[in-house]
């Protein structure tokens, strides 16, 4: 029985958040530059894509590019930043093919002017599919995000539109990038490190964590199906405990 068949369906994380680590590491090893790496991870993100289309997963964020990662040498921003417009011109038609909308967060104004133009035109051009949602988070930093959410409720408050007893949970959600979709239920990081990295901090507070020593460029549909299964054997209790959930 291949890993698919072992997937039950009605289980599914809704929404799986992946950490892709390991490129350059991935590269060094096969005494390439880091670039090389990286090139060599859009294979992994387009088969992960794909294997999560098949099975059903309806949202599925990456982390592309963190606002720490423009401190990387120059010459690395820079190819990554012409990486992801040429991989978006690509894939853009894999996407429409498989139903996956596009999306994008984080401070995205930080972004070259070239790579946000066909970044904005790839989400428009896939704005009406509907099999799954890949976000992409791009110049992201959870803390960031929080103090993003945090300066638009004060705004909020200062200007009369909400009165600081009215702030609570959802108020606080609806402010962030991510309010229009759900937690994510199971977050994979790729290269044996086991840390969340500034990654979607509050949205992963009841999230299953997932670490495999695969780096990134390796990571294909199985591996993905793999982490799903591990996830289906672990009891979610959200602070009951089992026998409540029994």
């Amino acid at each position: 029985m291949g890993l698919k068949e072992q997937i039950d369906l009605e289980r599914l994380p809704q929404h799986i958040a992946v950490i892709m680590d390991g490129n350059g590491r991935w590269a060094k090893s096969k005494g390439k530059l880091r670039v090389f790496g990286h090139k060599n991870g859009v294979i992994a993100v387009r088969d992960t894509v794909e294997g999560a289309v098949e099975i059903g997963v309806p949202y599925l964020t990456v982390y592309a590019f963190s606002t720490e990662n423009w401190n990387r040498p120059k010459y690395e921003v820079n190819a990554l930043m012409e990486l992801l417009v040429s991989t978006i011109n690509k894939e853009t038609k894999t996407l429409m093919e498989n139903g996956v909308r596009l999306n994008a967060i984080g401070d995205l104004k930080q972004l070259p002017s070239a790579c946000l133009k066909q970044l904005n035109q790839a989400i428009e051009k896939t704005k009406d599919n509907k099999r799954c949602i890949l976000t992409l988070a791009l110049s992201y930093s959870s803390r960031w995000e929080i103090v993003e959410a945090s300066r638009q409720l004060a705004k909020d408050v200062k200007e009369g539109i909400l009165q600081p007893e009215e702030i609570n949970e959802s108020t606080f959600i609806s402010k962030l990038t991510t309010a229009d979709m759900p937690d994510p239920e199971l977050m994979i990081r790729t290269s044996g490190e086991c840390r969340i990295s500034n990654y979607l901090l509050w949205q992963l507070a009841y999230a299953e964590l997932y670490f495999t020593t695969t780096l990134w460029p390796d990571f294909r549909r199985d591996d993905l199906f793999a982490a799903i299964i591990d996830y289906q054997k672990r009891e979610r209790r959200f602070g009951k405990i089992s026998e409540q959930l029994n």
